[in-house]
Order: C-alpha cells, then sequence, then structure tokens
C-alpha cells in the first residue's frame, strides 16, 4: 500500500515499519491471550520497571512477549530465545504469577526462564532467527524492531538477562539438556 494518496483519492492510513496487529478479539491477536485489564496491568509492571518509557514501547514488548511465550508453547523442543527487549515484557509477564501459570496452562505448558548474565559474546543470530520463524508459524506477525541481536537494540530496558542456545542458558531451554520449554508434560 502507497503512504502517499494520488490526487483524488483519500488519504491512506499514516506509514508505518511496523506490521500492525489484528484487533484483539481476532484469534491471531496475541493481546487476545490476556483480557484488558490483565494486559494493561502486565504493561503497567514494564513501564514500571523502566521510568521514562513511552506506553506504546511497553504494549509492544508485552506483545511480542505473548508471541514468544505462545511460540516456545507450541514448539517445545526447538531451541528459541527472545531478545533483551522481549524479555522484558516475558519478565512483566511472569511476575503475574497467577497470570502467566493460568497463560501457560491455556497454551498447553509450561514456558520456564532460566536466567543467565549477559555475555554479547554468546549471542547466536540463528536462534532469532529460528525464533521469529516460529512465532510465524504460530500464526502472529514479529515486530522486527524488536526482534534484532543486541547490538542493534531499539530500546533499553531494565533485564538483566541475555539468552542463548546452550542448555543451561537463559530462556526457556531447559538447564538438564533436553533443550525444551519445560518437557511434554505440561510443567
Amino acid at each position: 500500500m502507497p503512504c502517499k494518496s494520488q490526487p483524488g483519492e483519500p488519504a491512506p492510513p499514516p506509514c508505518s515499519s511496523r506490521p500492525t496487529e489484528p484487533p484483539a478479539s481476532s484469534p491471531n491477536s496475541p493481546r487476545g491471550l490476556l483480557t484488558d485489564a490483565q494486559f494493561n496491568d502486565v504493561r503497567a509492571t514494564v513501564l514500571d520497571n523502566n521510568p521514562g518509557m513511552e506506553p506504546e514501547m511497553g504494549t509492544r514488548l508485552v506483545i511480542e512477549a505473548l508471541k514468544f511465550v505462545a511460540a516456545a508453547s507450541l514448539f517445545p523442543m526447538v531451541r528459541i530465545a527472545p531478545t533483551r527487549e522481549v524479555d522484558e515484557g516475558w519478565h512483566a509477564l511472569i511476575l503475574h504469577t497467577h497470570l502467566y501459570a493460568s497463560l501457560c496452562s491455556r497454551l498447553g505448558r509450561t514456558v520456564h526462564h532460566y536466567p543467565e548474565r549477559p555475555d554479547q559474546s554468546r549471542h547466536d543470530p540463528e536462534v532469532l532467527t529460528r525464533t521469529v520463524a516460529l512465532i510465524e508459524q504460530a500464526g502472529y506477525t514479529p515486530d522486527a524492531e524488536l526482534w534484532t541481536g543486541p547490538e542493534r537494540s531499539l530500546v533499553t530496558v531494565a533485564a538483566s538477562c541475555s539468552h542463548t542456545p546452550v542448555p543451561g542458558g537463559c530462556g526457556p531451554i531447559n538447564p538438564g539438556g533436553c533443550a525444551t520449554h519445560g518437557g511434554g508434560d505440561g510443567e
């Protein structure tokens, strides 16, 4: 769709480099995984942990975290990890323990988080590529600006852990070495 209207045509919607999300009521919207009140509570946690962050950025981080958790639950045997920015939204979800447990239950399994201190030398771009592909396979459109490597971060966040594809690393990788997101038994 062009970003500029032609003479005699109605003006197009504002241009954006980011994909627009389907309405929250749509089955393909990650927003539909939470009620509005739950979503707003999680976003408030992101904003509280990141003073000065714009509310729209907090919204984007929570939406991407929901996509990540949904993909991790659908593909439990694949090594994936969020970016540090998306991890901020995931942390906020986890802090709402009852909400997170309920979300994971509805998704069919608990997506566990194993923290590891940041170390840019462990960054594996293939993991992000794989993660984005699985989010797409799960039926979502990733916000490409939030799925870049650590050298191209869009926003500074409070989350202070890194995600690596090695067992024992941060993310949904089981430290037992089986690279699952919590096993096949929903735990």
